[in-house]
């Protein structure tokens, strides 16, 4: 089992709890960015560096990853991807994508779009917040605990 990271919006306050994680489970994180990333103190994370442009990162992980593994993303369309192919998401405010919800939550963010681009909404998600950051440490914690055990997340 990895943790999979789309790692380029991902805030480091969510990256630092999933390196607290990988550490006392020793589960290896990889983290995926078409851009230099920091270093690491520890073995167990990786980071992958891929070409820019659209989708390269996306399409890293869906072809890298395997269903027993976990892949934390903000990304809806990555995270519809991930589920079709059997595997789990999670997302940095810790609500799991599951096939039951990710096409709700796809249309959802495509309706929101095109209201932006109509100049009929503004802004975008909420600001991050402590309660986001508490649900996510949760949601890690009790997923890698099934996972681990190999139990399907839900």
């Amino acid at each position: 089992m990895k943790i999979w990271v789309d790692a380029d919006a991902c805030p480091r306050v969510i990256k630092e709890i999933i390196f607290r994680a990988s550490e006392r489970l020793k589960v290896p994180v990889r983290l995926v960015a078409n851009k230099g990333l920091a270093r690491h103190e520890t073995r167990l994370v990786e980071s992958i560096v891929v070409q820019e442009g659209f989708d390269v990162a996306d399409d890293y992980i869906v072809q890298h990853t395997a269903p027993e593994d976990l892949v934390i993303t903000a990304d809806i369309p990555l995270a519809a991807r991930i589920v079709a192919n059997g595997g789990v998401a999670l997302d940095p405010r810790g609500e799991i994508y599951t096939e039951e919800n990710v096409g709700e939550r796809l249309s959802m963010r495509d309706l929101m779009m095109e209201l932006r681009s109509g100049g009929l909404v503004q802004g975008g998600p909420a600001q991050f917040s402590l309660t986001d950051r508490q649900r996510f440490a949760s949601s890690l914690d009790r997923l890698l605990t099934r996972m681990l055990r190999g139990k399907r997340p839900f």
